[in-house]
């Protein structure tokens, strides 16, 4: 057993598992990583998600397979207390990992920085002033959160506001998510976004979805006692079906549209609730 060379075969044994690692995280983990590809942002995460942990995988396999070879090959022979060799540390190893890892988080704070402001936050709130923005016409709406519900005002299509949230696929989509009591969170899973809904603030995200399907929507801030309520199911749809579901809400909702404030950005909390 002495004449093996250990750190030979550890280092093969590394190789050979990250790699078997790195391929099922590819084939395997990587699809259930992030959410479902609901919209350009949400695949825009699951990818960036599927990044990191190829990243990783080869520090969890370096730990992993080290902690198998070791309690194997250097175990403590039964019938003694041995003490082992006086370790005082070896240099060149401590350097190579401290430059290693510095490299692998500084690039992956580089690459997520970069995924971020390069697609428009992916999915997460910006504040009012997001760092860059999609070109093109964006559908406008506006997500109002409250003790314990969220409506939806439309400002281009005269300020009507509804309970349930449909989209037009394919539609680049511009939220503004704001509240009027708590601080709550918008949280639309399958489409990837995210955004925190504070009273005075208006809180931008953007989003693109790219299929039709039925999306959840929950608030993700404890936000009082019914916070677990705070659920519902929005939709997205085919263009012409979205014509057809803003034509039916402007009509039932118009009496409620006309004692409605102007549309703003921002509403004053309770107790003057939306005055203006």
């Amino acid at each position: 057993m002495d004449d093996v060379n250990h750190a030979q075969r550890f280092t093969i044994l590394w190789a050979v598992s990250t790699v078997i690692a790195m391929v099922l995280v590819v084939t395997i983990i990587g699809p259930w990583l992030g959410p479902p590809h609901g919209s350009e942002g949400a695949s825009s995460q699951a990818d960036t998600m599927t990044v990191m942990a190829l990243i990783a995988t080869p520090v969890l396999m370096l730990v992993g397979v080290y902690l198998v070879y070791a309690s194997i090959y250097f175990r403590q022979p039964k019938g003694g207390a041995l003490e082992g060799p006086a370790v005082r540390g070896n240099a060149r190893i401590q350097t190579t990992w401290i430059v290693i890892t510095s490299l692998m988080v500084l690039s992956i704070a580089a690459y997520g920085s970069i995924e971020l402001i390069g697609k428009y936050g992916v999915g997460s709130g910006s504040g009012p002033s997001p760092l860059t923005v999609p070109s093109g016409k964006k559908l406008r709406v506006q997500v109002i959160a409250q003790q314990w519900y969220f409506t939806y005002r439309w400002p281009q299509y005269g300020g009507v506001e509804t309970p349930h949230l449909v989209l037009p696929v394919n539609a680049q989509v511009e939220f503004n998510v704001t509240s009027l009591d708590v601080i709550h969170s918008f949280w639309a899973y399958q489409l990837g976004v995210k955004a925190d809904a504070n009273p005075y603030a208006n809180n931008i995200a953007f989003v693109k979805p790219t299929k039709l399907q039925t999306f959840e929507v929950r608030c993700s801030e404890l936000c009082g006692i019914w916070h677990g309520a705070m659920f519902d199911h929005g939709k997205v749809v085919t263009q012409e079906r979205f014509n057809s579901w803003m034509s039916e809400m402007q009509t039932k909702f118009a009496a409620a549209t006309k004692v409605l404030p102007p549309f703003s950005l921002t509403y004053l909390p309770e107790p003057t609730r939306r005055g203006g």
